[in-house]
């Protein structure tokens, strides 16, 4: 994918479909066409504009289907002589009338286009609280949003040598000449080539194949897999690795004050280099904080936030030089936004990047940690930051009331003592684990607003679960909108695994509304959108970054559906050890392989397999303690189901039990009164239980996080016969190996036995 794109980039563009052409020529002829013929074929279009037609000729006109830039033009041509004499000039250019010729069809407006104006002005006016709507015209600086534009304009002293015309690779009709190229970023490279339709057809099958490989950095048993020509062996072509020269030498001090003193061979330019090649990224083996991966974690977030903070300020010098040149030739400007795109240079909305995460005290951690790689010019004052602080990083009482709020969500009960629980769980949820939050954050030219409106962001830092709250209320609400998503460019998906945890499903649903034609205007200058934000290809730009501590299917099927970046993919693919010495026990360990003909059949093999194989040789024990340990909340409910029909003596400790059941079910099965439990890893996760009275365990569905495991099999501690039963198929792989070797497991699904003990 990659290889068929990068030989071409920024040297030719192919010429854009007729729908949004800005870049047909100004041809004049002494007579209005006979015809205006459709074709796929440009030269044909041409050939069928210079006919010249005979005297006498009747003329005919051929309705043409406006397009959705058409549309946007008739709109603020309404409110604005300007933008509709600039629609008229659009339309003599695309039915090749010179100027002389206005009078002879002034007034001629199609049908249709009349009835869609007879239907838009019945349409209200955005007056939604903080979309920033303002009345559409040809924007100059200074005329619209003059307050906004004074903070982000920069003077000429503010301006560095790199953000130079070459670098932004402006040359004829906005192509990078050979020259501007040897000084090209990546940023323009990657925006300002032009995608085929025969492109876009490619990438929406999803065909892309792996094609090379490389070792990982400082990573054992790793290995990057991508897409397209391998990338990562090569020099880097960019001064300053891609970075703007101000946040290279920033994060070069910050490293040296750190201790560092092999910043070129560091993880952190290692990572950035993946990130600034603008391709989509798996980052699977993300070892994090909580873990005893507090340097790589950080190693890793400093990478995706130089990068973030390298493409808003690309963003914002193209815009603020392309402000300086409109307003220096304002007659000549106007000219070039209708027939080049030399001054295309943003999307629908403001904001470019997303960063997802799931709590709030992770949130807290990044944007102070963003706010620390920001250069000291641009951070002169950070506004809110104090409350940012209190809302983030509550204190004890409030984060109680927090706890009791996202552990009402999760149907968990609060711990009643912090310090008895594993390291990992209080690095985790030792701060404000509120799952519920979303804040913008906008630069200027000398300062940092937090709590910024949506729309006037740079960045948006949310969690999963707000924002689909958010687009909830859009469908009930039709005034309301979340239009800011729409011109998304960067998304940092961070801890997904943790997300996971949370509902996977959620994000996913967040994702789909990304880069989707918005509903209303914004005050966005139309005349400056990219062409390929128009002709809906923005997801095909889109980078995706996604971080976890480790693959799962959800997680893969994501990456492999909802991520279509036209530069190709890069995933990391690993070997694992297992964890099975940090079994501390003398455990008899039994995998039983069940068969399953495909992943949609799983589920229904492994109940199956359970009812027939496991269930009959406990339904009858009379000495209880068997505890049922379950992955998935939907497993959870089937086996529950089945327990009940069975009339078996069980408990329940689930994702959506209550608090005060919990505390029951626990004396309960302690104490014999029920003879199984029914404990899910979720519930596990966030609360890291330690089960007592465990006599037989039979693991249903292998937990997702490796570490689980010898934590639940070390529960057997004073059980007699320490038996463990588990069931695996060939579609449990992925938690298989990370359990016991990724050597083992391949083994163990290949096998022709089907049954596999560890003691």
């Amino acid at each position: 994918m990659g290889k068929q794109f990068g030989q071409k980039r920024g040297l030719k563009g192919r010429k854009m479909p007729h729908k949004f052409d800005r870049n047909k020529r100004l041809k004049k002829t002494q007579h209005v066409e006979e015809k205006l013929v459709r074709s796929p074929s440009p030269s044909s279009s041409e050939d069928a504009f210079s006919e010249e037609s005979g005297g006498g000729v009747t003329e005919e006109v051929i309705y043409k289907e406006p397009s959705v830039y058409d549309n946007l033009l008739m709109k603020l041509g309404r409110s604005s002589e300007s933008v509709a004499d600039a629609y008229k000039m659009r339309q003599r250019q695309e039915e090749g009338r010179s100027d002389s010729e206005e009078d002879e069809v002034d007034g001629f407006e199609p049908a249709s286009v009349l009835e869609q104006e007879d239907d838009d002005s019945d349409e209200g006016t955005d007056n939604e609280p903080g979309s920033h709507a303002i009345e559409g015209t040809l924007q100059e600086p200074g005329t619209v949003g003059s307050e906004e534009q004074n903070e982000d304009a920069e003077t000429d002293s503010d301006c560095e040598a790199s953000d130079t015309n070459e670098e932004h690779g402006l040359g004829v009709n906005g192509q990078s000449s050979l020259k501007a190229l040897a000084h090209a970023s990546s940023f323009n490279e990657h925006f300002g080539y032009k995608l085929s339709k025969e492109e876009v057809d490619n990438l929406s099958k999803k065909k892309g194949k792996y094609k090379w490989e490389v070792p990982a950095v400082d990573m054992s048993n790793c290995k990057w897999m991508g897409t397209g020509e391998c990338f990562l062996q090569e020099v880097n072509p960019y001064p300053h690795y891609g970075l703007k020269p101000k946040l290279y030498d920033h994060w070069l001090d910050i490293y040296k004050t750190s201790g560092g003193n092999d910043f070129h061979s560091s993880k952190q330019i290692s990572f950035f280099s993946l990130c600034n090649s603008y391709r989509d990224i798996l980052h699977s083996n993300k070892k994090p904080f909580y873990l005893k991966g507090l340097e790589e974690d950080s190693n890793v977030m400093d990478s995706y936030l130089m990068h973030s903070l390298n493409h808003i300020f690309r963003t914002r010098d193209l815009v603020t030089k392309n402000d300086a040149k409109v307003a220096k030739n304002k007659e000549s400007a106007e000219e070039d936004l209708l027939t080049g795109d030399v001054f295309l240079d943003r999307g629908f909305t403001r904001p470019k990047v997303l960063l997802l995460l799931p709590l709030r005290s992770i949130a807290l951690n990044v944007v102070k940690r963003l706010i620390r790689l920001t250069p000291n010019a641009y951070k002169v004052n950070v506004e809110h930051f104090d409350r940012f602080c209190d809302e983030f990083g509550a204190g004890e009482e409030e984060e109680e009331d927090n706890n009791d709020k996202s552990e009402s969500n999760h149907g968990t009960g609060k711990s009643n003592s912090q310090k008895s629980k594993p390291s990992d769980f209080q690095l985790l949820f030792g701060g404000n684990k509120d799952d519920d939050f979303a804040i913008g954050i906008k630069f200027t030219r000398k300062s940092i607003k937090l709590y910024n409106d949506f729309y006037s962001s740079d960045v948006i830092v949310a969690s999963p679960i707000n924002l689909l709250a958010k687009i909830g209320k859009t469908e009930k609400n039709k005034e309301l909108d979340v239009d800011y998503l729409s011109s998304i460019e960067v998304l940092i998906i961070d801890h997904a695994d943790v997300i996971s945890m949370q509902n996977w499903s959620f994000l996913t649903s967040v994702v789909e509304q990304l880069n989707c034609i918005p509903s209303k205007q914004h005050g966005t200058d139309v005349m400056r959108i990219r062409q390929w934000y128009l002709d809906g290809y923005a997801k095909f730009y889109r980078q995706t970054i996604v971080l976890s501590y480790y693959p799962n299917p959800d997680i893969n099927a994501f990456f492999n559906h909802h991520c279509a970046n036209y530069q190709g993919k890069v995933k990391l693919a690993c070997e694992y050890k297992g964890v099975l010495p940090k079994v501390l026990l003398n455990v008899r360990q039994i995998y039983e392989r069940f068969n399953a003909d495909s992943i949609a059949d799983v589920d229904d093999a492994r109940l199956e397999y359970f009812t027939k194989k496991v269930f009959p040789k406990i339904k009858d024990s009379v000495q209880g303690g068997i505890m049922l340990f379950i992955s998935s909340y939907f497993e959870f409910v089937r086996l529950r189901n089945f327990l009940k029909s069975q009339n078996a003596s069980f408990c329940l400790l689930g994702d959506y039990t209550e608090p005060s059941d919990i505390s029951r079910a626990r004396v309960w099965f302690f104490e014999g009164k029920r003879k199984m439990m029914l404990y899910t890893e979720r519930a596990h996760f966030y609360h890291r239980y330690k089960i007592r009275g465990i006599q037989n365990l039979i693991i249903y569905s292998l937990p997702e996080r490796k570490e689980f495991y010898p934590e639940i099999v070390n529960m057997l501690e004073g059980s007699h016969n320490m038996t463990c039963t588990v069931l695996f198929s060939l579609f449990d792989m992925l938690r298989l190996e990370r359990i016991v070797g990724s050597g083992p497991a391949k083994r163990m699904v290949k096998s022709e036995k089907g049954v596999f003990v560890f003691c």
